[in-house]
């Protein structure tokens, strides 16, 4: 809709979405010590009755994307059957990688190990074999499970957007199920639920992004660690965000996101050659074996016996993380994933950015655990007490010090402002019916929101930051079910598009009133004018 605002938007999911944001938050800054405490009791309570769920579900997610991709539907295109892809392999891994960790890698990819030797779930702490069991679950949490749950999303809304003419929204992944009914309320909730997660889940990013900046700039004595300062680092970077942002995907977006990849393989080369580099390397094809020969056992491991609480603090948490962040990276992927077959999408998506994962981890944790970890050292016990420090910590006992964080924050600051655009781009899709070139404002318009969100969180405190982190896990419950129909509803659209049928006919609740004509070409006609990709 085109209002005298100009804006082109779905009136439902974009009025609901911004009451529901702005109800959060001014409920967050007037209570937040008991919003918190009520999504941590959620929380835990997920953790300590659904953490089975969580595991199983992901678990069946990886096997239902391998089995997708290995199978004859492997070969059909995401779009015409002699359409090919507009990004080249690199740009489009760099675009991949960039989106759907970012931030959370150079958060914790120091952090995540040492806490982990600390405290491992099966073996005694600060051992070599604690060392081992720290990398094998950091790369169990980064790995194939997380990429698997972006590979439904992205993949269903790639299908049918792209070879059905379906908007490029979530509810378009339950047409199967829904049929006409998804132009409806019932469609308006399913792009609700996916606004709130994605908006929720890169609002919490954003401020760990700009803790880690702020912690770089106060160990180079340049700016001390205050909210006032964090603030100024939010404006600025979301100011960057908003040009990045206006110049477009292939300006914006795409160089900044090589710009970040060769930042984070030059970071990541130094940390290899200045630390313990056969340690190192001899480590990581270690780890990789290991991960690949546990993984039957971790990947349905519940911790029934001991229940300790280590899985509900970790595994369940990043499962229920990234399936609430899966509609933000799972439509931007499919955005920029035109052409390519679904044999392509599902083991270029699965495995490029694991392997890349895992070197980025192998490196940085491995020279942790080396130089400071296995000693218990300052470093350690920093950690424990500030995970933003991690990275910082860990250039300081290597050459070039100044230099190296520099570069390291400006990693940071650049991945804040792919993150924020790219989640700009994605709520814009998703409140706009699928418009894939709506009026740039509107994109403005969410990525301010997305700045003045990670702000007041940073003001309440840290409170806000872990109700708002506990919110986005939350949003995971209700968006796993989506995610399971959405499964559903792609097998069965494959098997009727195989057959040459109008993807009507895979639609399982119809409404009583539909006229659907008997077609049999590629495409299936829409209602409400609804326009799909471009």
């Amino acid at each position: 809709m085109r209002n005298r605002l100009r804006l082109e938007t779905n009136p439902a999911v974009f009025t609901t979405s911004v009451v529901v944001i702005l109800l959060f938050l001014t409920v967050g800054v007037a209570a937040t010590e008991q919003l918190g405490r009520a999504f941590e009791t959620v929380q835990d309570g997920i953790a300590a009755t659904l953490d089975w769920y969580y595991i199983l579900i992901v678990t069946g997610f990886l096997v239902f994307a391998v089995w997708l991709g290995a199978s004859r539907f492997g070969r059909k295109r995401l779009g015409g059957d002699d359409e090919r892809p507009r990004y080249r392999y690199l740009t489009w891994f760099a675009l991949l990688f960039t989106a759907g960790m970012g931030i959370g890698l150079v958060f914790w990819a120091v952090a995540e190990p040492l806490t982990h030797l600390a405290d491992p779930p099966m073996t005694e702490a600060g051992t070599p074999a604690a060392a081992r069991e720290a990398m094998q679950f950091t790369f169990f949490h980064w790995g194939l499970h997380a990429w698997a749950v972006y590979v439904v999303v992205g993949l269903a809304l790639a299908y049918f957007a792209y070879r059905h003419d379906l908007p490029l929204t979530m509810r378009s992944a339950v047409y199967p199920l829904l049929g006409d009914r998804i132009h409806g309320r019932l469609g308006d909730v399913v792009d609700v639920f996916a606004v709130f997660g994605t908006m929720f889940g890169v609002a919490t990013s954003l401020g760990f992004g700009v803790l880690q900046v702020n912690a770089g700039l106060a160990s180079l004595d340049l700016l001390e660690t205050t909210t006032t300062t964090q603030l100024v680092i939010i404006t600025a970077v979301t100011l960057a965000a908003i040009g990045s942002l206006l110049l477009g995907l292939d300006k914006g977006i795409l160089r900044l996101s090589l710009t970040n990849l060769g930042i984070a393989s030059t970071l990541m080369l130094f940390v290899l050659i200045a630390g313990p580099t056969v340690f190192v390397l001899r480590s990581f094809v270690e780890q990789v074996g290991v991960y690949f020969q546990q993984l039957p056992e971790m990947m349905l491991w519940t911790d029934a016996r001991e229940d300790s609480g280590w899985q509900g603090m970790w595994t369940v948490f990043y499962w229920g993380w990234w399936m609430s962040w899966s509609p933000f990276v799972g439509l931007f992927i499919a955005r920029v994933s035109r052409g390519r077959t679904i044999r392509e999408f599902v083991f270029g998506v699965l495995l490029v950015p694991t392997v890349l994962t895992f070197l980025w981890m192998a490196t940085f944790g491995n020279t942790a655990i080396a130089l400071d970890g296995l000693a218990g050292g300052e470093l350690a016990e920093a950690v424990a007490e500030d995970p933003a420090v991690a990275l910082f910590g860990l250039l300081e006992q290597l050459p070039l010090t100044t230099i190296t964080t520099l570069l390291a924050i400006l990693l940071v600051a650049t991945y804040f402002v792919t993150s924020s655009d790219s989640a700009s781009l994605v709520i814009d899709l998703l409140t706009s019916g699928g418009n894939t070139d709506p009026p740039k404002m509107q994109r403005v318009f969410w990525a301010v929101l997305e700045g003045a969100i990670a702000g007041v969180l940073l003001v309440t405190g840290a409170g806000g930051l872990q109700a708002l982190q506990t919110a986005a896990i939350t949003t995971a419950l209700p968006f796993s079910v989506i995610m399971i129909l959405a499964c559903v509803g792609l097998v069965r659209a494959l098997y009727v598009d195989e057959r040459g049928r109008p993807l009507q006919r895979a639609v399982l609740w119809s409404s009583e009133h539909d006229d659907v004509p008997e077609t049999h070409g590629r495409h299936s006609p829409v209602r409400d004018g609804i326009e799909g990709s471009p």
